[in-house]
């Protein structure tokens, strides 16, 4: 079951510094494994920024595990809620601009731009037979995924893993049974998801790493067919929002811009971005072009 899990990915953050009276610059924070998505949202928004409103914009760009970054960006995206809640005593505010403060049930459905997984790669021709989560536990398995108390992927894996056993009907301590043996055949636990994807494609180091959806197609294109896709028949949906932070933003005067980012995202033309990166769109039009692309696995809350 795509077990739903509200990751609040409140990682990009406009820290936008005027230089000039027609000039912007803005800071978006968000996690390790989201640096092509948002090049990509930059280079369609910034000139569409300019030409309505006559203000040039500079976006720069800071990564890092989704568990590590701090609350110094105008914008943000996190990989999780617990780093939605560590922002809180900052005033972030998402899309449609209510008070992130108090972060409460409903924040993480109506902040998120897009969606997304955990699924496993494996080697070419999946030498291993790896088909789902008890499979990951044989002897000589040898997993690679970042550490979840730094990475918002590794937080994600090892929920996953978890409600691999409880979804199908198995007690708590049969749940952290499972994951503790899982944890014995990682080698190293890097701290984020871009570390992770080195050391599996680049270094060549194990069996399968358990990886956000998006870093897997990237994985397989980077690998050229060296690496391939295996979807587990339960795991995650993780919704992942995006925020500005308040007093950043107001420090800065950068609240116009930062609030036209964000709005952007879930334009026809930002949702069309997200597919192309490998994210799962929705907006029903977006969603419905790119349900191809997405294997769909059984959910939960």
């Amino acid at each position: 079951m795509l077990k739903r899990i509200t990751l609040a990915l409140l990682g990009a953050a406009l820290l936008a510094a005027p230089l000039r009276a027609a000039t912007l610059e803005l800071l978006n924070v968000s996690y390790d494994p989201t640096r092509e998505l948002w090049r990509d949202v930059n280079a369609a928004f910034v000139p569409k920024y300019e030409k309505e409103t006559g203000t040039t914009l500079s976006i720069k760009q800071s990564h890092g595990g989704s568990g590590t970054a701090g609350a110094r960006g105008d914008r943000r995206s996190r990989g999780r809620r617990g780093d939605a809640r560590a922002l809180a005593g900052h005033r972030c505010h998402p899309q449609g601009g209510a008070d992130l403060g108090g972060l409460g049930e409903a924040a993480p459905q109506q902040l998120a731009p897009y969606t997304s997984t955990a699924v496993f790669v494996v080697r070419k021709g999946n030498p291993k037979g790896i088909k789902d989560w008890p499979d990951l536990i044989q002897p000589g398995i040898e997993i690679v995924t970042p550490n979840p108390k730094t990475s918002g992927n590794g937080k994600v894996s090892f929920l996953a893993a978890w409600g691999s056993v409880t979804q199908r009907g198995g007690s708590e301590a049969e749940a952290l049974e499972f994951v503790k043996k899982l944890y014995e055949h990682v080698p190293v636990l890097d701290l984020g998801a871009r570390g992770s994807t080195t050391t599996f494609v680049q270094k060549k180091i194990g069996d399968v790493h358990l990886a956000w959806e998006n870093e897997a197609h990237l994985e397989v294109q980077e690998a050229g067919g060296e690496v391939e896709i295996v979807n587990p028949p339960i795991s995650f949906l993780a919704e992942p929002p995006v925020t500005w932070v308040d007093a950043n933003v107001k420090r800065k005067h950068t609240e116009a811009a930062a609030k036209a980012y964000l709005e952007f995202l879930y334009t026809d033309e930002g949702q069309a971005i997200i597919a192309k990166n490998f994210y799962r769109p929705i907006t029903p039009p977006c969603a419905r072009g790119t349900r191809p692309n997405f294997p769909t696995s059984s959910s939960s809350r």
